[in-house]
């Protein structure tokens, strides 16, 4: 099995791709889901930037702690080279509750933002239908170019050792 995060080798850790892919995923999505809030649509560009960058960095957090609120049920960080079933829901889980609530502290308590008129919203949680897309579309694509990249790393790392021992 690939060791994970051995100091030696920090780039193993599952971590580092899952919130590089995270965040580069993410940031394309909020970028593109700007047209569904109201008001940033004719923000200054750069402000949108900043906007979608802040989300995109709160969109990592998330991301990591589901994937290690999935790691304590499957009792190891190297779950996601093969994903279960339960860790796997655990993982979407915990990023679609936090969404949830999030998007509700945001919107409704905190006055942070506001949906477009035109932006599908879910008629009992009141959660925007993008960011429950989002949650549901992208962690999944992350993790999964996540444990390609970490397959890829122990293989290169694999060949490396197997050259200089010849």
């Amino acid at each position: 099995m690939l060791p994970l995060a051995p100091s030696s080798k920090p780039w193993l850790a599952p971590e580092l791709p899952l919130a590089l892919f995270g965040f580069l995923l993410n940031f394309v999505w909020e970028m593109w889901a700007v047209p569904f809030y109201a008001a940033i649509g004719a923000a200054n560009h750069w402000d949108v930037i900043w906007l979608c960058t802040q989300a995109t960095f709160g969109d990592v957090v998330i991301l990591l702690a589901a994937f290690w609120g999935a790691a304590i049920v499957a009792r190891t960080r190297a779950w996601v080279l093969t994903p279960r079933p339960l860790p796997f829901a655990v993982y979407l889980g915990i990023g679609l509750a936090v969404t949830v609530v999030f998007e509700h502290l945001a919107t409704e308590m905190w006055d942070r933002w506001a949906y477009a008129e035109a932006a599908p919203v879910l008629p009992l949680l009141g959660t925007g239908l993008a960011p429950l897309l989002q949650w549901l579309l992208l962690p999944p694509l992350a993790l999964g170019l996540s444990r390609n990249h970490l397959l890829g790393a122990a293989h290169i790392h694999e060949s490396m050792n197997q050259s200089d021992q010849e």
